[in-house]
């Protein structure tokens, strides 16, 4: 088994909305992290609620494990860690409480490794959650969250509202975690260097739908952006365009290989590319 999460053709349509979740389909390899990237109300957290089956999917697949996850299963749900973007515990109780009530939740909770997380991360155990900055619930969560001894993270924003040396000792433990290889992570972040740092892989959604799913090294090292004017863009190969966007004076021009492209069109300004850039680029540009 190469994938510890498979989704195929997922789709969920919520009518009052008018959204859709359509036809979603990425995997994930054990050993890996992967980053998972889209505006506000693109189905992040629509895709992550199928995953863990809080959200019950229209049609498609979805395995864990290589097994469908069922409400009934709680030997499958032991090995899956979720932080959810919000309030994960009640305000009312401290970590020593919520340490409690973890320790009759799971088979595997380790209290001595939710004990060094706290420390880990200056978090007071008889301090009420309600008094916790944004930070620090997050940091809270991701301790209970790794203390089970999970093999799958998810992890929705779970960055978010960390100062960026914080925000970096979070990703050494996560990049810690994947070190043995039957771990593997989902991240959900709009923090796009964070992901650079330490994603494997990025999968890009927009309006419900999949629009990409690459490796982080191909993106960051192959994909680049060509700065045209109109003449210049008129005599391009429509292949080699994945998608384009109109500036004031030059259209931008998103390719899959910018020493390939050098090389075609020798007078072509070629530039490296951000995964916020290639975000920008698939959400806002033109395909030919």
């Amino acid at each position: 088994m190469d994938n510890i999460l498979e989704l195929h053709q997922v789709c969920k349509t919520f009518p009052r909305t008018n959204f859709t979740l359509d036809h979603v389909s990425f995997s994930i390899p054990y050993g890996s992290i992967m980053g998972f990237v889209g505006e506000n109300g693109a189905g992040k957290t629509t895709t992550i609620g199928c995953v863990l089956n809080t959200v019950s999917k229209d049609s498609g697949t979805i395995k864990i494990f290589g097994k469908e996850l069922a409400d009934t299963d709680t030997e499958l749900k032991e090995k899956i860690g979720v932080v959810y973007d919000g309030d994960n515990f009640p305000a009312y109780w401290t970590a020593e409480q919520l340490s409690d009530v973890m320790q009759g939740l799971y088979a595997n909770w380790d209290n001595d490794l939710f004990k060094k997380y706290l420390n880990d991360f200056r978090l007071l155990p008889n301090q009420k959650i309600k008094s916790y900055s944004r930070g620090m619930t997050m940091k809270l969560a991701v301790a209970a969250a790794l203390s089970h001894h999970p093999q799958l993270l998810i992890l929705d924003e779970a960055t978010s509202g960390l100062d960026p040396i914080m925000r970096d000792d979070m990703l050494d433990v996560f990049l810690e975690f994947v070190q043995d290889e039957n771990h593997s992570i989902l991240l959900s972040s709009h923090i796009t260097s964070d992901l650079e740092k330490i994603a494997d892989y990025i999968t890009f959604i927009h309006n419900g739908k999949l629009i990409m799913a690459a490796s982080k090294n191909d993106l960051v090292y192959n994909f680049a952006v060509m700065r045209c004017k109109e003449s210049q863009f008129l005599e391009l190969d429509p292949g080699d365009i994945l998608v384009y966007r109109k500036r004031d004076y030059q259209i931008d021009v998103l390719v899959s290989n910018g020493n390939e492209i050098q090389r075609k069109y020798r007078n072509a300004v070629i530039d490296h590319v951000s995964v916020d850039e290639i975000m920008l680029l698939l959400v806002k540009g033109e395909r030919v």
